[in-house]
């Protein structure tokens, strides 16, 4: 099973927005609100890489005021 982190910079002032919308995406397992370079660290565990590539192509990188992401994909165990 793939496993990432995102990391994401978002419009100022609407961390805690895409933070709750970025929880009700299935195969996000955890996210947060961070200080720093970047204003979100969230982590997803996906069943295929396919799943993983449009979860993020598709739901995370077009999110509603999303302005960045950075995407490290875990290798196995």
């Amino acid at each position: 099973m793939p496993r990432a982190f995102i990391l994401i910079n978002v419009e100022t002032g609407a961390e805690d927005k895409v933070v709750k919308q970025l929880r009700s995406i299935g195969i996000v397992e955890e996210a947060f609100v961070s200080y720093g370079v970047y204003d979100l660290i969230v982590r997803v565990k996906a069943d295929t890489m396919e799943e993983l590539k449009e979860t993020v192509t598709h739901k995370i990188r077009t999110a509603n005021q999303v302005r960045s992401t950075l995407t490290l994909i875990m290798m196995e165990e």
